[in-house]
């Protein structure tokens, strides 16, 4: 296993972004899922739901496509961020920001950061402090 894979854990969240977020917790409530946490980000509201290990990360933004497809980013937990960001960058892999950034979702926080992969899509590396 190389570097980058001996800091995943397991699948932190997928990112869903919704124009209607009512609409959103209604379904996936329905389904089973609990609203775990909520917070506000920069004007957008997200909102994590979870059932059986699962955790989608919903997120407000008014430009949600609306189709297959709309699903923009999964999030990688790892045991180390700063282990993972020189991991990644060891590797080779242009990252989405210059340094880890923090978010004040959850307890205590969460730091991450982004990569894209070979679709276009997101991956993002995670540790909930």
């Amino acid at each position: 296993m190389n570097e980058i894979g001996k800091r995943v854990t397991g699948l932190q969240h997928i990112g869903l972004p919704t124009n209607d977020m009512e609409a959103t917790l209604a379904f996936y409530q329905s389904l089973g899922f609990t609203l775990a946490h909520q917070a506000d980000n920069d004007g957008e509201r997200v909102c994590f739901l979870q059932l059986a290990g699962v955790c989608i990360e919903a997120y407000e933004n008014g430009r949600a496509v609306g189709r297959a497809g709309a699903i923009d980013h999964i999030a990688l937990d790892v045991d180390d961020i700063e282990a993972a960001w020189e991991a990644v960058r060891a590797a080779g892999y242009p990252t989405r920001e210059e340094a880890i950034r923090t978010l004040p979702f959850w307890e205590r926080g969460v730091r991450f950061f982004n990569i894209q992969g070979p679709n276009g899509e997101t991956v993002e590396f995670g540790q909930i402090l």
